[in-house]
């Protein structure tokens, strides 16, 4: 599901492509992709529920316990959003608390000329919550 903020996905895109409804594309030069999914399916390897309230139970994930170190899964938004004053935000959740192999997650922006600036990231198995 898409709302009129740019960027804005809670995956609750029922039997639709997630990816062409939340604007998002695989990067077709990674290892590995992101997939959508929701906490019954993934049972003791994910989390109770989505970060939503109420009637959210979708989200992204990476399976990466059959991965090797380096191997990156990678999704890009399909529209540029433009440079602003103070006034673009980036707002995501994300929950890192499984295993060993739990990697590191990063965001970037790519800038004008396509050079990618690291923005954020996290390597820590962090606390079991969104």
């Amino acid at each position: 599901y898409y709302t009129s903020i740019p960027g804005s996905c809670n995956f609750e895109t029922q039997d639709q492509e997630w990816t062409a409804v939340c604007g998002l594309t695989q990067d077709s030069s990674d290892d590995f992709d992101w997939s959508i999914s929701n906490s019954a399916i993934m049972g003791q390897t994910g989390p109770d529920t989505d970060h939503t309230p109420g009637k959210g139970q979708h989200f992204l994930y990476v399976n990466s316990s059959a991965q090797k170190e380096g191997n990156r899964a990678r999704i890009i938004t399909t529209k540029l959003f433009s440079a602003s004053l103070g006034v673009c935000r980036v707002r995501f959740w994300f929950w890192m608390f499984a295993s060993r192999q739990t990697g590191v997650l990063k965001v970037y922006t790519a800038e004008e000329h396509g050079m990618d600036i690291l923005m954020w990231s996290s390597s820590r198995n962090e606390e079991n919550k969104w």
